[in-house]
C-alpha cells in the first residue's frame, strides 16, 4: 500500500508540473503545434535517463524513491497519451505535415534525450 501512496503523490506533482510547463509554452508560442507536450516528453525522457542510470550505477536509491521519481513524478509528467491524441487530431484535420513532424520530432528527440540523460547520470 505504501508504494501506491508514493506513486499517487509523485503522479500528482508530475501532472501539475506538466500542466504548468505546457501552459507556459502554449502562451508563448501558441497552439498550432503541441510544443508543450513535446517539451515535457523530451524533458521527461532526459530525466528518466539521468535518474535510472545514476540510481542504478552510482547511487543506491530505495525502491520507494525510485517509484516516486520514475513512475510517480515522471509518469505524471510525460504525456505520450496526449502526444498520440494530438497527432491523430492533426492528421484528422488534414495537417499531415504537422502530424508527421510531431511523430518524428517526439520519437527521435525523446530517444536522444534518454540517451543523453543516461550519459549525464553516469557522471554522478
Amino acid at each position: 500500500m505504501k508504494e501506491y501512496i508514493v506513486i499517487f503523490v509523485g503522479g500528482g506533482l508530475g501532472a501539475s508540473a506538466r500542466y504548468w510547463l505546457s501552459g507556459l509554452l502554449y502562451e508563448k508560442w501558441g497552439t498550432a503545434f503541441p510544443y508543450g507536450t513535446l517539451a515535457v516528453n523530451i524533458l521527461g525522457c532526459l530525466a528518466i535517463g539521468i535518474l535510472m542510470s545514476s540510481t542504478e550505477e552510482r547511487f543506491l536509491a530505495s525502491p520507494q524513491l525510485r517509484l516516486f521519481l520514475t513512475i510517480g513524478i515522471l509518469g505524471g509528467f510525460t504525456t505520450f497519451s496526449s502526444f498520440s491524441y494530438e497527432t491523430i487530431a492533426m492528421v484528422r484535420d488534414g495537417e499531415f505535415f504537422y502530424g508527421s513532424l510531431n511523430v518524428m520530432t517526439s520519437v527521435f528527440s525523446c530517444l536522444i534525450g534518454t540517451w543523453i540523460g543516461i550519459q549525464i547520470g553516469k557522471l554522478f
